[in-house]
Formats: C-alpha cells, sequence, structure tokens
C-alpha cells in the first residue's frame, strides 16, 4: 500500500473556512493520470493539485491540477495555494522580500513571487498567460435564462464575451448586486445551449457592485463541466476579468497603464474571497496579467492507494 501525504488549505482568504478549498497533493514517480483524477474526485474539492518535482532545472516545482471531471491546463487558486503551501512550510526556502519562482504547469512555465514579511507568508503573485478574447455570445435572452434572471437586469453596456488564460470563462455582465445574489443556475439551459462549445462552457457572471468598499467587482462562477456547481473563488477567471474590465473601460488604468483592483466571490457560498488582480496595457493592448492572494492552512492527512 502507497501513502500520499496531503495538506488542506483555503486560498483567497486571511481566515480559516473563507476562501476556495484546495488539497495540496505530494506527487510521487508512477502516480498515473487515472489516479490523480480519482484522487481528486474522492476528495471532491473544486480542485485538487499534485506536486512533482520540475522537469527543467531551476524551476521550482512542477504541477498537475484535477478538479473533479478533468485535468487543467493552469488554474489560479492550486497554483496560490500550493506556492504558499510549499513557502509556509518550509519545503522550498524563502527569504524576506519577494521570492521569485517558476512553477510547470500543463500550459507552461507560471511565473510566481512569495512575499515573505516578518517571517510569513503574506501573499503569493502569479503571472498569468496573455488573454484571448473569443466571440461575443449574441443571444442575451438565453444568458438571461441560463441564471434565472429577466433580460433587462443584464447589463446593457457590457458584453458577454468569453476570455481565456488557457481556461476561457463566458463572461456575463449584471446590473446589479441584488441581480447576481438571486441567480438559479439553470443546468437545463447550459446543457442545450452553452455546454457544446468550450468558449461558452464555464460562466462567470458579474457586477461592480460589491459586498466590500475594497472592492471593484463581485462574481459568481459556474462550472458543470468541470463538477463544480459552483466555485467560491476562481483565479483562472480572474487574470481574465481583469483584462475584460480593461479592454471594455470598466476599470481605470493609471499613469503607468496598470490598473489594480480586488475581486471578491463565494460570498453567497458562505466563504468570502478576495483577488488581488493587475493588469497592465490597455484596451486592444493587453501586456501583462497578475493576480494575488493569500491562504490559510486548514489541515493535513494521508491518502493510502
Amino acid at each position: 500500500m502507497e501513502t500520499l501525504r496531503y495538506t488542506l488549505a483555503d486560498v483567497f482568504t486571511d481566515v480559516p473556512f473563507g476562501g476556495n478549498q484546495l488539497a495540496v497533493v505530494e506527487g510521487r514517480s508512477g502516480l498515473t493520470k487515472k489516479e490523480m483524477q480519482n484522487i481528486a474526485r474522492e476528495l471532491n474539492l473544486s480542485e485538487t493539485v499534485f506536486v512533482f518535482p520540475p522537469a527543467k532545472e531551476g524551476n521550482v516545482r512542477k504541477l498537475r491540477i484535477f478538479t473533479p471531471q478533468m485535468e487543467l491546463p493552469m488554474a489560479g487558486h492550486p497554483t496560490i495555494g500550493a506556492a504558499y503551501v510549499l513557502a509556509s512550510s518550509g519545503a522550498v526556502r524563502t527569504k524576506e522580500g519577494a521570492n521569485e519562482w517558476i512553477l510547470e504547469e500543463q500550459v507552461g512555465e507560471i511565473a510566481v513571487t512569495v512575499h515573505k514579511e516578518n517571517g510569513q507568508i503574506a501573499k503569493v503573485e502569479m503571472k498569468q498567460p496573455l488573454p484571448v478574447f473569443g466571440e461575443k455570445f449574441e443571444s442575451r435572452k438565453f444568458a438571461a435564462d441560463l441564471l434565472s434572471i429577466a433580460e433587462g437586469e443584464l447589463h446593457t453596456e457590457l458584453p458577454i464575451q468569453s476570455v481565456s488564460s488557457a481556461v476561457p470563462f463566458l463572461f456575463i455582465p449584471l446590473k446589479s448586486l441584488q441581480t447576481i445574489q438571486r441567480i438559479h443556475f439553470r443546468q437545463d439551459v447550459w446543457e442545450q445551449h452553452f455546454s457544446k462549445t468550450a468558449d461558452t462552457q464555464h460562466i462567470f457572471a458579474f457586477t461592480t457592485e460589491t459586498e466590500s468598499q475594497d472592492a471593484a467587482v463581485h462574481g459568481r462562477m459556474f462550472a458543470p463541466a468541470m463538477g463544480i456547481a459552483e466555485d467560491p473563488a476562481t483565479g483562472a477567471a480572474s487574470g481574465p476579468l481583469g483584462a475584460y474590465l480593461v479592454e471594455h473601460y470598466a476599470v481605470p488604468l493609471n499613469d503607468n497603464r496598470i490598473s489594480i483592483f480586488r475581486s471578491e466571490q463565494g460570498y453567497e457560498m458562505g466563504r468570502p474571497s478576495t483577488i488581488d488582480i493587475q493588469v497592465t496595457g490597455r484596451t486592444g493592448g493587453i501586456e501583462e496579467v497578475r493576480i494575488a492572494g493569500n491562504s490559510v492552512i486548514i489541515g493535513k492527512g494521508e491518502l493510502f492507494l
């Protein structure tokens, strides 16, 4: 019998039982994709990340990321959470200040900065692949039906559009916080009109009305194709969300063409999450996207294979 150790962390939060749950599992040679998928399905968290030695000298670790239904080429909260666990546990040595790492994921190399202050990990920041904008989704009626809202509750000045940084999300802008709080996701509408195309499978509804004064956008993410009914914090969607908001002039840029703001998510699930987003560039020319957040280690355990 083989034993694998794992750590449970809450990601994109500073307090236990907030943010997005993550299992960080030690990877071993010979561990198959089927076994990793079975473990992710057994743990039944939105994502489980397996940590292996890097393939390239100088890189820190290789990550394999799984939802209960599929492997992902890149994801935000597993990247942030795995880096936090590696740094805070001492598995990877860190110094005071900024620690620059390269993690390997299925999409390629991901740059991560681990910030250490007064001996503690203060936050982890990741640079995401440049976003790719997909086609605008023209059927406002289908989008409204999907969320069980009236068509008039959709934002009239922002488009429904997919954006991807390795994983595409369909962004649906809403007028108000009240509307987003009473979303009822309709699986039947999703299966009929959204499930068959990669650009429309993963749904991110948002509004610029927020619960917290510190946040600029409030979101909810639904991903039946991943086996996730609703996700309390979606790092892979946050970079594309930032690019979308810059592209459509929904957030301002400073004099250095940088937009820095906070996204909140998970409130409707009782797991408030905060994700800091930084976008460099301008409309029609996004140059860099970063997201950042903190984590809390909540437990440890063993798996028996």
